[in-house]
């Protein structure tokens, strides 16, 4: 795989207050490669996640998208958007559009898309993350897992250089984890640009090139999933997958 960097944080610091939620912060992301980004509850991965896309601010570093410093505001910005999709952890879909609605409608105000051209790609979006037939359906008919699933749709939609996911699986009832999982990792292997923040080991030892692990604000090592899952070389990362691995 050639490595093109496409995201990169350098020395990136980030503070809630007192609270110092990421410290000096070095991550390349390449073009293809799916980032898992792992650690206790509170170790600041989600904030580094919304720091890519810019839904948080920083104090200090740079973080750049393809080459360019991430913009601050205005039009640059939302075209920033454009090209860093993000699925978060509750679905965030409009309850009074239809599913197909949901995923077209960036397409047609941010992109400029004719609606002909917006509903032919949502359409095919929507087979590809496996939930065409619900397309004329409104959120609230839908299971949760299929609304995370409409949610990946609209953040293809754009046409993003890299997906954000933020713990998109963890307000799923446990069933419905995996038709999403799926997804995402038809995602990974046709090649789509991802960090997902997750709490799912299965899926970052299958889906990942590369695991972050996070602690207190820091990441603590970042290895290859079977490198990491093995032989983890640090203590907090031995004592959290001892942890976790056990039940």
């Amino acid at each position: 795989m050639t490595s093109t960097p496409l995201v990169v944080l350098e020395n990136v610091n980030k503070h809630f207050g007192d609270l110092h939620v990421l410290r000096d912060i070095d991550l390349t992301v390449n073009s293809g490669e799916v980032v898992v980004v792992i650690g206790p509850s509170g170790s600041g991965k989600s904030t580094l996640c919304r720091t890519i896309n810019r839904l948080e601010g920083i104090d200090s570093g740079v973080i750049t998208l393809d080459g360019q410093p991430l913009p601050a505001e205005g039009r640059a910005l939302a075209r920033l958007r454009s090209d860093v999709g993000m699925v978060f952890q509750s679905f965030n879909l409009f309850a009074h559009k239809t599913v197909l609605q949901n995923v077209t409608l960036g397409p047609m105000k941010v992109l400029r898309k004719s609606r002909t051209e917006a509903d032919a790609r949502g359409m095919e979006l929507l087979e590809r993350v496996r939930i065409g037939e619900q397309a004329d359906k409104y959120p609230a008919q839908l299971s949760g897992g299929q609304q995370q699933r409409v949610a990946i749709a609209r953040a293809l939609a754009m046409n993003p250089k890299v997906l954000l996911f933020d713990e998109p699986t963890s307000a799923l009832d446990p069933e419905m984890v995996q038709e999403v999982l799926d997804v995402m990792t038809d995602l990974a292997s046709e090649g789509m640009t991802m960090v997902v923040v997750t709490h799912e080991m299965g899926f970052a030892r299958r889906a990942a090139n590369r695991v972050v692990f996070m602690a207190d604000g820091e990441i603590v090592e970042e290895n290859t999933p079977e490198e990491f899952f093995t032989n983890p070389r640090s203590e907090r990362a031995q004592d959290f997958l001892s942890k976790i691995l056990t039940h």
